[in-house]
């Protein structure tokens, strides 16, 4: 899922960034308000991690914006304000969680899954399609109880196909889930994946929907 990252401190938020990769997410960072204020009104982020302290004014006044236009973007407030009156503040305003720096990125990335699974209303352990089995709280695939490896981009595909496996998804709407700004995407970078998926998952693991995009098929 395409997340962003709001932090000024170059260090974090590289470590931040690359903690989520490695889960599979595609993340942009930001460092400043302004750019973060862009990045929220051009991409439906499927959650955004918020610092309060940013060099050209307070975090805060993003996610009232978003609230104030009716955005539901979950967000999930990092900072180093620990008082319980900031919490409760971060709270009122909108936000979906809040973790005081310094965190184990362990536990950040656990707090941000259990976000997205609340808000996708996914509270099953795992997901199951045929001989096809999900665990996306670990990221492990099975065919047939043999585990499958898969690379980050191929299981960002599976993982945003599965978690509506009724719905179609657009091929663009894919590369929102899976590239970040600045990455570079090929014309046929979907279809690409899809077809080392179905190498790896069975030819009938997803469906082509002509004209429309992909869906979970029966593995």
């Amino acid at each position: 899922m395409r997340l962003l990252v709001v932090e000024d401190e170059r260090d974090l938020a590289g470590a931040v960034a690359d903690h989520l990769r490695a889960a599979s997410h595609a993340v942009d960072v930001v460092a400043t308000l302004d750019d973060a204020m862009g990045a929220a009104r051009a991409v439906a982020y499927a959650l955004i991690l918020l610092d309060l302290a940013l060099p050209d004014g307070e975090g805060l006044a993003l996610l009232r914006d978003l609230r104030e236009r009716g955005d539901a973007t979950p967000v999930l407030i990092v900072t180093a304000r620990d008082r319980i009156t900031e919490r409760i503040a971060g709270l009122d305003a909108g936000a979906d969680d809040y973790l005081v720096k310094p965190y184990d990125l362990d536990e950040m990335l656990a707090r941000v899954a259990a976000i997205l699974r609340r808000i996708d209303g996914d509270r099953t352990p795992e997901r199951r399609f045929g001989a096809l089995r999900l665990v996306p709280a670990t990221g492990l695939v099975e065919v047939d109880g043999i585990p499958i490896s898969l690379t980050r981009r191929e299981w960002a595909v599976l993982d945003r196909l599965s978690r509506r496996p009724d719905l179609t998804v657009g091929r663009s709407e894919l590369e929102d889930a899976v590239y970040g700004f600045g990455e570079e995407v090929e014309s046929n970078a979907i279809e690409a994946h899809v077809s080392r998926l179905r190498a790896k998952l069975g030819r009938d693991a997803v469906e082509t929907v002509r004209g429309f995009g992909y869906r979970m098929g029966q593995a």
